[in-house]
């Protein structure tokens, strides 16, 4: 039995394996990502027929509506209760809003964690919220 040998793969060939960034413009993309600012604070997620409403810190909020959306849409996010929600409720029922940022420039790492903790336990008692994770 023979192997199957494809030969040589043109990689620059017609179908653009190679990507159409130069190495300055990926080096350059690299650098502005890495050097993005985040954004911490806490978000919550509501659903608009039942009232309820999760909470959650975060160190980057502007993420999080992804993740979370992705996780509903699939049909598998962690959250059971949400999941419920939406597949009751859909897409439009459910919205995302961020409650709170907090600037973290002065923290350090451990200082702006529990910061974000005190502030996610302020809203989930202000608002009679659950966790949306954890």
């Amino acid at each position: 039995m023979a192997l199957f040998n494809p030969g040589k793969i043109d990689l620059a060939g017609p179908i653009g394996y190679r990507s159409a960034m130069d190495k300055q413009s990926r080096r350059e993309a690299i650098r502005d990502y890495k050097e993005k600012k985040t954004q911490p604070g806490v978000y919550a997620v509501r659903c608009a027929a039942t009232g309820e409403a999760w909470v959650s810190g975060a160190s980057n909020v502007e993420n999080q509506q992804t993740r979370h959306w992705f996780g509903l849409r699939m049909g598998s996010h962690m959250n059971k209760a949400m999941q419920a929600a939406w597949n009751a409720h859909g897409e439009g029922g459910v919205s995302f809003e961020v409650l709170e940022t907090i600037e973290a420039e002065e923290l350090t790492p451990l200082g702006l964690a529990d910061l974000v903790k005190a502030r996610e336990r302020h809203w989930l008692a202000t608002l009679g919220a659950k966790k949306a994770v954890g």
